[in-house]
């Protein structure tokens, strides 16, 4: 795949460093992937289509205002972020974002923090990564309701994810889940999850990966107001009983 002339779809035009750096991230991953279990996508093609130009994508979300994210002058975390998708490629596209990747496995936050290390992700904007479960980070003040986007291609229905990912979301932000196929029947099962959590949908966007013919969906939630003290509920029940 030519991931500079894809890119180029979403607005995006990728210098030399960028795509160097995303060729140190896949040899990492499947370097790492020998060793624990990061992925079921190895061959170079899948991960540059699969996992890099779909972590990408996000910025379909975002035509309107393109222009505020190019800026990069935005914070971001990303919910169970596993070997880093989307968080990690964002930040290449965005170096100057401020990027959090959360995740429950502490083995993966070691694969990421060498990704990080390795690419120099924070030469400028700052990107961490942290051990802990959705639903005890969102109650922690220094990450509730303090980000501009919260992103998550977690595997998992959207009220659940609803719940894990809009109390980090700061009133006027957004939360952005991936899909691979139409939500609608998802996001009418969602509606008082996220009613609840302070959110409201704002789009539903469905599209072809360029070059491909891999559907993909993000919904996008506005965080309207601040989300209710009681959620997320304690670790187990989002999933269990959502919403």
């Amino acid at each position: 795949m030519d991931l500079r002339k894809s890119a180029r779809a979403f607005g995006i035009e990728l210098s030399d460093k960028q795509l160097d750096q995303f060729e140190n991230y896949f040899h990492l991953l499947v370097e790492w992937n020998e060793k624990m279990n990061l992925t079921a996508i190895t061959e170079r093609e899948d991960v540059y289509c699969k996992h890099f130009l779909d972590s990408i994508s996000l910025v379909s979300a975002f035509q309107d205002f393109l222009d505020q994210f190019q800026s990069g002058h935005f914070k971001l975390i990303d919910v169970g972020t596993g070997a880093g998708f989307p968080g990690i490629p964002l930040k290449i596209i965005f170096p100057d974002a401020e990027i959090v990747l959360m995740d429950s496995l502490n083995k993966r936050i070691t694969f990421l923090n060498e990704v990080i290390d390795q690419l120099n992700l924070n030469e400028s904007g700052s990107i961490e990564a942290i051990h802990s479960r959705a639903e005890e980070l969102a109650h922690n003040k220094e990450y509730r309701e303090q980000f501009d986007l919260v992103v998550s291609r977690a595997v998992a229905n959207l009220s659940t994810l609803s719940e894990y990912c809009l109390p980090f979301a700061k009133v006027g932000g957004y939360f952005v889940s991936y899909k691979s196929e139409k939500a609608s029947e998802e996001i009418a099962a969602a509606k008082n999850a996220i009613f609840l959590c302070g959110g409201s949908l704002a789009n539903e966007i469905s599209f072809v990966l360029p070059d491909t013919n891999i559907g993909r969906t993000l919904v996008i939630i506005e965080k309207k107001q601040n989300t209710s003290k009681q959620y997320p509920r304690k670790a187990g029940l989002p999933s269990k009983k959502p919403l």
